[in-house]
Parts: structure tokens; sequence; C-alpha cells
């Protein structure tokens, strides 16, 4: 199997964290897709939204984006299983992913706005409606960190690639006031070493 990833890509380091996690990482080759072309017809070849992670399979197929990719991933070893295949475990897994897929998509808008247009276009109340979205989604996870009971699910893996991502790009700002969230990315990283592998960059 081959990945097309961007090394930065938080959405690429799901992925790639998820390969990991389920030893798949060996049987699998990552290779750096440019993105930046605001025409980039290889890559709409495999994806006509041309954005990455794309999976594509031994037999020619294609599978995007991040979440559908790490679930493909997921079905290919049975353990450890991360996400939960019915039942109301399964539901609370996706929706964790949701809301730190959230936090990502909302960080990845403040930094294209730097990056794509220029100052005097920058638009104020726009960033700040997507930094009260990661705000508002932070404040909520640390008042209540989510919990594993025998291993991290996927849902736990984004929230971690989330986080990873805010120190990344943000320095790190996060950490001043979410003293809970703090101490739940570093349990993660004690209970899936793999994470510190996948550092963006």
């Amino acid at each position: 199997m081959k990945v097309y990833i961007a090394g930065p890509s938080p959405y690429a380091r799901k992925v790639r964290l998820t390969a990991l996690v389920k030893g798949l990482a060996d049987h699998m080759s990552f290779e750096p897709a440019d993105t930046l072309p605001v025409e980039n017809p290889e890559l709409q070849q495999k994806n006509p939204l041309a954005k990455i992670p794309i999976l594509m399979l031994d037999n020619g197929q294609a599978i995007y984006d991040s979440k559908v990719i790490c679930e493909y991933l997921d079905a290919q070893v049975a353990s450890p299983v991360l996400f939960p295949g019915d039942g109301p475990d399964r539901w609370q897994v996706l929706t964790l992913g949701a809301l730190a897929d959230g936090i990502l998509d909302a960080g990845l808008l403040l930094v294209y706005e730097k990056r794509f247009r220029p100052e005097e276009k920058w638009h104020a109340d726009w960033q700040k409606r997507q930094q009260l979205k990661i705000d508002a989604a932070l404040s909520a996870l640390n008042s209540a960190p989510p919990r594993w009971t025998t291993h991290p699910t996927y849902g736990h893996l984004t929230l971690a690639c989330a986080l990873g991502y805010l120190d990344f790009r943000f320095e790190g700002a996060w950490r001043n006031s979410h003293a809970n969230l703090v101490s739940w990315l570093d349990d993660y990283r004690a209970a899936v070493p793999a994470f510190d592998g996948t550092q963006p960059g």
C-alpha cells in the first residue's frame, strides 16, 4: 500500500500513527505529495479534491480522507481495535474524532489565512471565529479529558494529533490554560510511544 502525504499535515500524521499502532507501517510506503500548486493533475487523478492523505491499494483503488483511511487500516488487523464496530462506544469514538478534527480544521484555516492571503486582507472576525472553535473545544475537553479503558481509540489518536498540531503551528499556547489536557497528552504519549515518532516536519 502507498500513502501520499505531506510531512507537516496533521491528517497525514493520523494515518502514519494508525499504521504504526496497527503494525502495518512496514507494509506501506509514504510518498510526499505537493499540495501547494493551484492545480496538481497527478494528485487529482487519485483524489479529485487534490487533498492528502490518499491511500492507494495494490489493486489501484484510492481511499480518502484521513478518517476513512484510518478505519480501513484498523479493519486490516484485529487488535488493537481503534474503531468499535457498533453500539454506544462507536458513536463516542467517532464524536470525539469529529471534535478533534474540528480543532484541526480551524487551526489549519488560521494557518492558511496567513499563508495565502496578504496581511491587509486578513479578516479579524473570521480569524476570531476559528479561534473560538478551538478554544471552546479545548475548554470542553479540559473539563472532562476523554479516558480509555484497555487502550486508546481512534478518537484519542485524533485528539493527540490535534494537540500536537497546536504545539507545532501555534507554539503550544494552548498548554498555558489547559493543564488537564497537558496531563492527558502526556498519558497518551506514554500509552502510545509511536506518537513521538510521528512528529511533523
